[in-house]
């Protein structure tokens, strides 16, 4: 009985959950040209391909999809097996904000490793505003938040050591999909979450700064909400790099929209000092941004 590789079998879960090799080079601090050889090794052993590339990046093959489910329980038990070993093997609660801008379609993952690695672990999650975020994480009512500032809105200094990080920066996007069919002469429909998020008032007084009109089209309660109104064809919206799905298209110059500078995600914490449970979700948090 031939026994896997926990290091090829880690390697091909982050090639599919990045979506590349390329992706997973940061991640993985390997080249791409060692990580292709890993995944070929993995399929020389298994007798099969496991990987479709393409230009899109790779996609799992039936039996890719199955090795990496078992793939992923194996290095979760690697995880909990190594920390108590360690004597790291944490229990408690952690309460965690996040905006769903963030990374809409990584979260998932992200807590299913969290999950994975700390079986002892309560999470207590919430999706929130970014003020929200804020406002809650400064209250103590969460140990950890995530949230998105505007370009035009200068992070508040922190007020400890680590309590306040920059996680990442990513570029504001107009999308729409393929089948809206729009003139620049046209007042452009736009999909937004309600007025009291702080990106729908922002990009409204840009368009009418640049005195581009426009209506509501449709109004979400979350960022779901608005990838179900675009793939409808019902509007445009503007959102972070991260949190726009496939199937939708830039529209910036087809519609004269005003371009708008980068946006920037950090976390903070409730407290300058953190428990280690908390501690090490945070660390798992920032590596996972990147």
């Amino acid at each position: 009985m031939k026994r896997f590789d926990l290091e090829l079998l880690n390697t091909l879960v982050t090639a599919v959950e990045q979506g590349s090799l390329s992706a997973a080079v940061p991640i993985l601090c390997r080249s791409q040209s060692t990580l292709s050889e890993q995944v070929r090794k993995l399929e020389q052993q298994c007798g099969v391909p496991l990987l479709v590339r393409g230009k899109q990046g790779v996609v799992p093959t039936p039996a890719g999809q199955r090795l990496v489910d078992h793939a992923r329980k194996l290095l979760a038990l690697n995880d909990v097996a190594y920390q108590d070993m360690q004597g790291l093997l944490l229990a408690g609660d952690v309460r965690l904000a996040i905006t769903d801008y963030f990374r809409p379609d990584w979260v998932p993952t992200l807590l299913r490793r969290i999950r994975g690695r700390y079986p002892r672990l309560r999470l207590h999650v919430a999706s929130l505003k970014s003020a929200f975020v804020e406002e809650e994480v400064t209250a103590r009512e969460y140990d950890l938040g995530i949230s998105m500032m505007l370009p035009d809105v200068a992070p508040q200094p922190p007020t400890g050591t680590e309590q306040r990080r920059l996680l990442r920066r990513e570029p504001l996007f107009w999308v729409a999909h393929s089948s809206l069919e729009l003139t620049p002469s046209e007042p452009v429909p736009i999909v937004a979450l309600p007025a009291s998020c702080a990106l729908h008032r922002y990009t409204m007084s840009m368009l009418e700064a640049h005195q581009r009109p426009y209506y509501i089209a449709y109004s979400a309660s979350g960022v779901a909400g608005m990838h179900l109104a675009l793939s409808a064809g019902l509007g445009v919206a503007c959102l972070n790099a991260s949190a726009v799905p496939e199937g939708l298209r830039r529209i910036d110059d087809a519609l004269k929209l005003p371009r708008l500078p980068p946006v920037r995600f950090h976390m903070s914490a409730a407290t300058p000092t953190v428990s280690a449970l908390v501690a090490e979700v945070r660390e798992m948090l920032a590596q996972s941004a990147c």
